[in-house]
């Protein structure tokens, strides 16, 4: 139990808004990483394994006897958004700032790197895994193909992420897919320029960007079933340059394609491609598809979802089961692809600004619930 040991829960709050004023975007969480490594010396741990995947860092554990390997994991990067809340630790890094709680996840993972410096488990390992570039969906794949994860592999493997929205501190399950598969889609059409006033002479993808935008809102319509929602949302939308008297001759489309199915994406993808190439072959153009921020599926194994429950009413934490799947994407997913785990939910309150918008700010209040929960965790698998 917790209660037994000793939880400073003012250092870690201290902790979590020091992580807040210095945030850095992914793939550039040196520093971040410096201060939980730092944090991390004090807490003991029998391996300490840095620069995993780019500057991610894995703490290990390990328990008197041989047995179960859990890990938990959370992420170290930011986003590009810019600050605007006037706060005592506002961001000092202009125009990033921690804007979806991963300040807050790290100093929960801290807090349990303090009770494990006091407690160690009977059997097995625990390790602490400070994950980067979680929001660009490289991260995860650096830690596995990375030589040194093959020295911590887990038997299991969990993450929580809070949500705005929710009670505070309630728990948020989910059997199955947790939240979605997505894509970045970059269309990119090059024809020729011309003067303005005779666009004749010219070839303007300006036609063909309406054309391919209209039809990539008809994909997931004509093509997945009712029940299984999928999306394709244009993030943005680009045709020459401002200069009034030509006529452009490259234009491009982003998009990001979202489903709950990793067969629904496929056919998807494939559909979205077909279209674009159709139609800059119809106006004469050459196009060129790339494709960005892969995210897999979080796909949660049932029986650590139920593991999760058990130490939620063990707790008597209020706990949630939702019927439907969470529509954004969660690096998490290529883990659980490869180990048995789930990602669950930790509610941040009613009234709490939504991921991403510039006024978040992680409340601090649910931090030791995260903790308890991931406590309890660990020692189901490594009670015996």
């Amino acid at each position: 139990m917790i209660d037994d040991l000793s939880l400073n829960i003012h250092q870690l709050i201290a902790l979590r808004q020091e992580l807040h004023q210095h945030p850095e975007v992914s793939s550039h969480e040196e520093k971040t990483a410096q201060r939980i490594t730092g944090f991390l010396r004090s807490t003991y741990p029998d391996d300490l394994v840095e620069n995993i995947g780019g500057h991610g860092v894995a703490a290990v554990y390990n328990g008197k006897n041989r047995g179960v390997s859990v890990m938990l994991r959370c992420e170290l990067d930011a986003l590009p958004i810019r600050e605007v809340n006037e706060i005592e630790y506002r961001s000092e890094n202009d125009g990033v700032g921690h804007k979806c709680g991963h300040d807050g996840h790290m100093a929960i993972l801290c807090g349990i790197a303090s009770l494990l410096a006091q407690k160690r488990p009977e059997t097995g390992r625990v390790t602490l895994l400070f994950q980067p570039a979680e929001e660009t969906g490289e991260g995860a794949a650096r830690i596995l193909a990375d030589e040194k994860f093959s020295t911590i592999e887990p038997d299991f493997i969990y993450a929580l992420h809070n949500l705005p929205g929710f009670k505070k501190n309630q728990i948020i399950l989910k059997d199955n897919i947790f939240a979605s598969a997505s894509r970045g889609m970059i269309i990119n059409l090059k024809g020729a320029p011309s003067h303005a006033s005779h666009p004749e002479d010219g070839k303007n993808p300006a036609l063909a960007v309406s054309q391919i935008i209209q039809h990539l809102f008809e994909i997931p319509q004509m093509h997945t079933e009712l029940h299984r929602a999928s999306l394709i949302t244009p993030v943005a939308i680009r045709v020459g340059n401002p200069a009034f008297g030509t006529s452009a001759g490259d234009g491009e489309v982003m998009a990001t394609l979202r489903a709950h199915e990793e067969g629904d994406m496929k056919r998807m993808a494939e559909k979205a491609e077909k279209v674009a190439y159709k139609t800059a072959e119809l106006h004469e153009l050459e196009a060129k598809i790339s494709w960005t921020e892969n995210f897999e599926a979080v796909n949660n194994d049932r029986e650590c979802t139920e593991i999760i429950s058990i130490n939620a009413n063990k707790e008597q934490l209020n706990t949630l089961k939702v019927k439907h799947s969470f529509p954004w994407s969660e690096d998490f997913g290529l883990f659980t692809s490869y180990y048995k785990g789930a990602l669950f939910g930790l509610g941040a309150g009613m009234k709490q600004p939504q991921l991403h918008n510039n006024d978040y700010d992680f409340p601090d209040e649910i931090i030791r619930t995260g903790i308890r929960i991931f406590w309890n965790i660990i020692f189901h698998h490594l009670k015996k």
